[in-house]
C-alpha cells in the first residue's frame, strides 16, 4: 500500500518541519523526491539524509514567490523525469496579530507566500499534468483555513483562501485526471512552533495551553501530517479530490 515507486514528487518548504517529514515519507515509499526550499543549507541537509537511507532525492533552490524560480524547477524535473507525478505545496509563513496589529505589508507578505506562492508553483506544473491527464496536488493548509483563530487574522485569511483554491482547482481539473486536495493540521510541534514558545515568559505554561487546544491533549507531529499526505499522494486515494482533510487532534470537533 501507498507505493510511490517510479514516481516523482516535489515538496516546497521541505527544509524543515512538516515539509521535511513529507519528503522522507514520500522517499521511503519509493518516490524520487525533489526537496525544494529557499534555505539551501537545510534543503541540502534533507537531501543528504534521504540519500543516506538509500532513497532518491534532489535539492532544488526555490523561492515560491519568484515565478522564474518556479519555471526553473519545472524545467529541472522535466529534464530529469519528463514529468512530475506529485506536487506538495507546503511552503508557508505565519503572522500573529489582530486587524489592529496587522499592516497592509503583513497581509501582502503572507498572501505572496501562502496563496500566490502556491499558485505560482501549480501554474508551473499544471499544464504538463493536464497534457498527461495525470497528477496529484496536495496543499498544506491549516485548521486556520477551516476555523477562525484569535490573533491570526492574516494567517487565517490566506489559509481560507488556500482551501478555496484547492476546491476550485479540484473541480476544474477532475476531468483532466488530476486530483487536488489539502491537509489542514492543528498545532504541530515544528521548529516554527518551538521558536514561538521562546517568546513567552512561561514556556511550559504556553506549551500546555497550545497542547490543550486539541481534544487529544497534545500537539501533532510532522510525521503524522506526512502520513496523511502520503495517503493522498497514493493510488489508494484515487477517489479523493477536493477534500480538506482535518488532522487537528479533535480541535474542530466541538466547534
Amino acid at each position: 500500500m501507498f507505493d510511490l515507486k517510479q514516481k516523482s514528487a516535489l515538496i516546497t518548504g521541505a527544509g524543515s518541519g512538516i515539509g521535511e517529514a513529507i519528503a522522507h515519507a514520500l522517499a521511503r515509499a519509493g518516490a524520487h523526491v525533489y526537496v525544494s526550499d529557499r534555505d539551501g543549507e537545510n534543503g541540502q541537509r534533507v537531501e543528504e539524509a534521504i540519500l543516506s537511507e538509500g532513497r532518491c532525492a534532489s535539492f532544488i533552490s526555490l523561492d515560491v514567490t519568484n515565478e522564474a524560480d518556479c519555471a526553473s524547477a519545472a524545467g529541472k524535473v522535466r529534464d530529469d523525469h519528463g514529468h512530475l507525478d506529485v506536487l506538495v505545496n507546503n511552503a508557508g509563513i505565519g503572522h500573529v496579530g489582530t486587524a489592529l496589529q496587522t499592516t497592509g505589508e503583513d497581509m501582502d507578505r503572507l498572501y505572496a507566500v501562502n496563496v500566490r506562492g502556491v499558485f505560482n508553483v501549480m501554474k508551473a506544473f499544471i499544464e504538463e499534468m493536464v497534457a498527461r491527464r495525470a497528477g496529484v496536488i496536495i496543499n498544506v493548509a491549516s485548521i486556520g483555513g477551516i476555523l477562525g483563530i484569535r490573533d491570526r487574522l492574516a494567517y487565517c485569511t490566506t489559509k481560507f483562501a488556500l482551501v478555496g483554491l484547492t476546491k476550485s482547482m479540484a473541480l476544474d481539473h477532475a476531468k483532466d485526471g488530476i486530483r487536488v486536495n489539502c491537509v489542514c493540521p492543528g498545532r504541530v510541534e515544528t521548529p516554527f512552533v518551538k521558536e514561538r514558545l521562546l517568546e513567552y515568559p512561561d514556556q511550559e505554561a504556553a506549551y500546555r495551553e497550545m497542547a490543550a487546544t486539541q481534544a487529544l491533549g497534545r500537539m501533532g507531529t510532522p510525521e503524522e501530517i506526512a502520513a496523511a499526505v502520503l495517503y493522498l499522494a497514493s493510488d489508494e486515494a484515487a477517489f479523493v479530490t477536493g477534500s480538506a482533510l482535518l488532522i487537528d487532534g479533535g480541535w474542530s470537533a466541538g466547534k
